[in-house]
């Protein structure tokens, strides 16, 4: 796997670290893990609570995609700190769009 995503048949699925309660929600670029597996790495300012934070990161990640928020949702992690998101669109724009995340 070359990049924080997996293309997927009508999107793709992107793998978020997200770090809540932080002073601004940003998108930190890409990092990869010890194992090899890469994710993008998130803040957002939402406490964990209620499923906060991870709407915060759904509307964050579609705003640097491009997408409308409806398109992106957490899918698995809900409640870790690594998270997985689906975003549904056409996956080679998607994912150009992710490789231009990786500078921020």
């Amino acid at each position: 796997m070359s990049g924080p995503f997996r293309i997927r048949e009508n999107g793709i699925e992107l793998f978020v670290r997200l770090t809540p309660k932080a002073a601004m929600d940003r998108i930190d670029g890409v990092e990869t893990a010890a194992d090899g597996r890469s994710h993008l790495k998130a803040r957002v300012r939402a406490l964990p609570e209620n499923g906060a934070a991870n709407q915060a990161l759904e509307k964050l990640v579609a705003r640097a995609l491009g997408m409308p928020a409806s398109s992106v949702s957490v899918v698995a992690g809900g409640t870790a700190r690594l998270k997985t998101l689906r975003v549904v669109g056409e996956p080679g724009t998607l994912a150009r769009s992710v490789e231009a995340l990786r500078g921020n």
